[in-house]
């Protein structure tokens, strides 16, 4: 075959293809003339269909439980197994919508992630809580185990304030991740290339601890107290968990992943009683913020110290000292600023330390689900803009118990106090839900044990559960069929 016969066959192929996108260009376009936009279906509109596949990381600890509640819907079938990296092995599995189930961890050294698919998935909470009485590690600690992604938070303390920081990652895909560490302290941004490009493998945990190695940003993060951590998957994506530990027997937990910078946002579950609370705010970018600060108390809410607006600084971590204003009760905190912000809080109580961050709230059909409630067990309710009616419903091994109506006053903070329902003495779930005509509601879970100085003690914020997705409109344009 000589080079002009090629040539012709290779002219007259693409010749082909291009007759044949003109062909359909043409009756993608009379098809569009023939359809007014006023007539456009339901699916062009976009809709909204149940969650039917859910996945939910937890880090793992030895001696932690870990505990898996589905919320009851009206479909069935489904399924959510607990696997184990990295063997895959199944250590547990749950088929019923509405049921629950727990285990304790027997080692430190693997995670675990839930692979969750049909009617069991929709509103799927896995946690992790940790009880250590003594030793090294005395604490009481909590997470929300972490689902996937590629952007992540966290607010806490740095090098300087706690003995030990420690930034699990978890791939729990097939295809491996790279992550790219950042952080910002309490004197500024800081500029390193150490962070950068941390390989994950598929189906592993790697355990960054933060200031020790290049990984988790080298020397130039020891001098940090305050430290805003962003950790970006620039291949692949990671579930992120964040351990603290401040000094032997001093206190223990999970810090919570926060929601992506806002202009306005709210932070449940400030515990009351002794021990000191701080705010902390972290300004991404180049800009410095005016945050305006609001604490919502029982009594109703008002700007700390008399500070309506907070200065804070481009590419810092600011803290704001909360015990002299809230002396000792328990509250949220919402700012509004002019700059995206990333916000949370400290806590301290007993011989324990709790962390907090902002949330979105439950409103509509949105509810909340706790899966691990054990101890003395309290709902910290808080309703910022309107008066909400909240129906929290235990949920025990015999099903849910009966639910009990609570009232929160437009912008006051209310702390209800749980009780087991019966067979529910060693971990129950319960159900956190606005009644209709309320006003957005923002919550957390505080978990305690023992009094006084022994008090230890864990913050979980309370998320909207997803039962949902929103699948977007269906647009005509020619673009989708050429590119």
């Amino acid at each position: 075959m000589n080079l002009d016969r090629i040539a012709r066959l290779l002219g007259l192929r693409y010749a082909t293809a291009a007759l044949v996108l003109l062909a359909v260009a043409a009756l993608y376009g009379a098809a569009s003339l023939s359809r007014p936009a006023d007539r456009a279906t339901a699916a062009d509109r976009g809709r909204t269909v149940p969650v039917r596949s859910a996945v939910a990381v937890c880090p793992g600890r030895e001696g932690a439980r870990l505990t898996v509640q589905s919320a009851k819907t009206t479909r069935t079938g489904g399924r959510a197994d607990v696997v184990r990296a990295p063997d895959g092995a199944v250590i547990g599995s749950l088929t019923t919508p509405g049921g629950a189930w727990s285990t304790y961890l027997e080692t430190a050294k693997d995670s675990f992630t839930v692979w969750a698919h049909g009617a069991v998935a929709a509103g799927l909470e896995a946690e992790q809580t940790t009880h250590w009485p003594k030793g090294k590690d005395r604490g009481l600690a909590g997470l929300r185990c972490a689902s996937p992604g590629t952007d992540q938070w966290f607010l806490g303390p740095g090098p300087v304030a706690a003995e030990s920081v420690e930034l699990h990652l978890t791939n729990a895909d097939a295809q491996p991740a790279t992550v790219d560490v950042t952080a910002l302290s309490g004197e500024g941004p800081l500029d390193t290339a150490d962070g950068s490009g941390t390989p994950v493998p598929p189906y592993s945990t790697r355990v960054v601890t933060v200031g020790a190695s290049p990984e988790g940003l080298g020397d130039i993060v020891r001098t940090a107290a305050d430290l805003g951590l962003r950790v970006r998957a620039t291949t692949g994506r990671v579930a992120a968990s964040l351990r603290v530990r401040i000094a032997e027997g001093k206190g223990i937990d999970w810090v919570a992943p926060a929601p992506a910078p806002g202009t306005s946002l709210v932070i449940p579950g400030v515990p009351g009683g002794e021990g000191r609370r701080r705010l902390l705010i972290a300004v991404p970018g180049q800009d410095d913020a005016a945050v305006q600060v609001q604490v919502i108390t029982q009594n109703g809410a008002f700007a700390p110290q008399g500070r309506h607006t907070l200065d804070a600084p481009a590419g810092t971590v600011t803290a704001l000292d909360l015990d002299r204003s809230l002396g000792g009760k328990p509250a949220a905190v919402r700012l509004r600023s002019d700059r995206p912000i990333v916000a949370g809080f400290a806590a301290e109580r007993g011989a324990d330390v709790a962390y907090g961050t902002a949330t979105a709230p439950l409103r509509g059909t949105g509810f909340g689900v706790v899966s691990d409630n054990r101890y003395d067990t309290t709902l910290s309710l808080t309703a910022p803009q309107g008066a909400a009616t909240v129906r929290i419903t235990p949920i025990g091994p015999q099903g849910p118990a009966a639910p009990q109506d609570v009232s929160v006053q437009a912008g006051r903070t209310v702390e209800v106090p749980l009780k087991a329902p019966v067979g529910g003495e060693n971990g129950y779930g319960v159900l956190i839900e606005p009644r209709p005509g309320s006003g957005p509601v923002h919550a957390a879970r505080i978990l305690a044990k023992n009094k006084g100085e022994k008090l230890l003690f864990t913050v979980l914020p309370i998320t909207p559960a997803s039962t949902v997705l929103r699948l977007p409109s269906v647009g005509g344009g020619q673009g989708a069929l050429l590119p």
